[in-house]
């Protein structure tokens, strides 16, 4: 009986479900199959941000390199979040900001938002607190160091005007790019570059949007540091491992102090203010910390110098690069001692050679047939006799 019933019910079912719209049920079929195979297809993508530690520096990467590390909204909140990581890692001082590929990066990822579904978020995109490619209206807390490779252009420069110090590869080019197609500034560019390089020539890479060369950036204070194509990440890592070694609150003080002389202030004694301000008693401890260990290393009891002869102010701060000079200036000197021993037994081959000469007497041929030598007449006469 049972079974009779559940026979009946499946074909009503069944006859519903092909009465029913074929659309509703080849829907339905969509959903069950071809959805998760989709899913399993799907290649897993690449993050857009690497975040890696080297020792106690954090290196930060966008890795969008087919898209000449063009920064959408989803990678922008990333770099806003590694930013954020580090500036709440008390155990890295510096961070290196890079680009993956054949380029640091190439601004705002403007397919985002040239769609006509998404034209109406292409302003919030901007307008984003953070700043449309990421932190780029935040003052970050620590240093940052940026290593420009390829392509560095419209926000992607304005970007590398965030961080403190910028290594750019002699291959590189910089520019307001975005000149070109009507895209404003809004990433900080029209703040921090007057301040970088003064307002003439700011104007002139703002208003027109030309490329500028590694040498240019180099000669009007855009960068830094100019490096062989392929080595920007290699020496901005060097640099910001050079800049960890040293006392991090003294260090920031001045930082912030430099900040606030250049954006927060308007009068010199105001800026003034502010630097003593930014000292607080855990600096005062660093500095007197400091002051000890550099006189009990350096200053020798028998001499009124502040330096020890045997080390130099370069090396004060790494004993391996203390080492390795020393072992180059022993080098030094005994390259100099072999060169004065050398010339000191060429003179004395010389000198040999010439009392030699003087005490031998010459043959009688060469005094006949030279009838302007006339030095030694005896000698010359000798063989007549005989």
């Amino acid at each position: 009986m049972l079974r009779k019933f559940g026979i009946q019910v499946g074909q009503h079912i069944g006859q519903h479900l092909r009465s029913a719209p074929r659309r509703m049920f080849s829907s339905t079929k969509a959903l069950y199959k071809e959805t998760p195979t989709n899913a399993e297809k799907e290649p897993e993508q690449p993050p857009s941000i690497i975040i890696e530690k080297d020792k106690n520096i954090t290196l930060i990467g966008i890795n969008r390199p087919q898209q000449r590390n063009a920064i959408d909204s989803t990678t922008a909140s990333k770099l806003c979040e590694a930013f954020s990581a580090f500036e709440a890692d008390d155990t890295s001082p510096v961070a290196v900001l890079y680009g993956v590929g054949g380029s640091f990066c190439s601004g705002f990822d403007i397919l985002e938002i040239s769609t006509d579904e998404k034209e109406e978020i292409s302003v919030d995109i901007l307008m984003r607190p953070e700043g449309s490619v990421g932190p780029t209206r935040r003052h970050i807390k620590k240093p940052v160091i940026c290593g420009i490779n390829g392509y560095c252009i419209a926000n992607g420069l304005e970007l590398a005007l965030m961080c403190d110090l910028r290594v750019m590869e002699e291959s590189a080019v910089l520019g307001f790019f975005n000149r070109r197609f009507g895209v404003p500034m809004l990433d900080g560019g029209t703040v921090r570059l007057p301040a970088m390089i003064g307002l003439s020539r700011a104007l002139d890479l703002i208003l027109t949007g030309r490329p500028v060369g590694s040498q240019e950036a180099h000669d009007i204070g855009l960068v830094n540091r100019i490096v062989p194509t392929g080595t920007a990440l290699g020496h901005a890592l060097e640099l910001a491992a050079c800049l960890s070694k040293f006392p991090q609150r003294a260090l920031n003080h001045d930082r912030n102090s430099v900040y606030s002389a250049s954006f927060e202030t308007s009068t010199f004694h105001q800026a003034v203010q502010n630097e003593v301000m930014y000292t607080s008693r855990e600096i005062i401890e660093d500095m007197q910390n400091g002051i000890k260990w550099f006189n009990n290393t350096f200053k020798a009891d028998t001499t009124h110098s502040w330096l020890k002869r045997d080390r130099s102010m370069a090396d004060w701060d790494d004993e391996d690069v203390a080492m390795a000079a020393a072992q180059k200036e022993v080098k030094k000197q005994q390259e100099e001692a072999a060169i004065v021993e050398a010339e000191k037994q060429k003179q004395a081959e010389k000198t040999k050679s010439k009392s030699k000469k003087a005490a031998e007497p010459k043959p009688v041929e060469k005094s006949k047939k030279d009838s302007s030598d006339d030095s030694e007449p005896d000698s010359t006469e000798k063989p007549k006799d005989k």
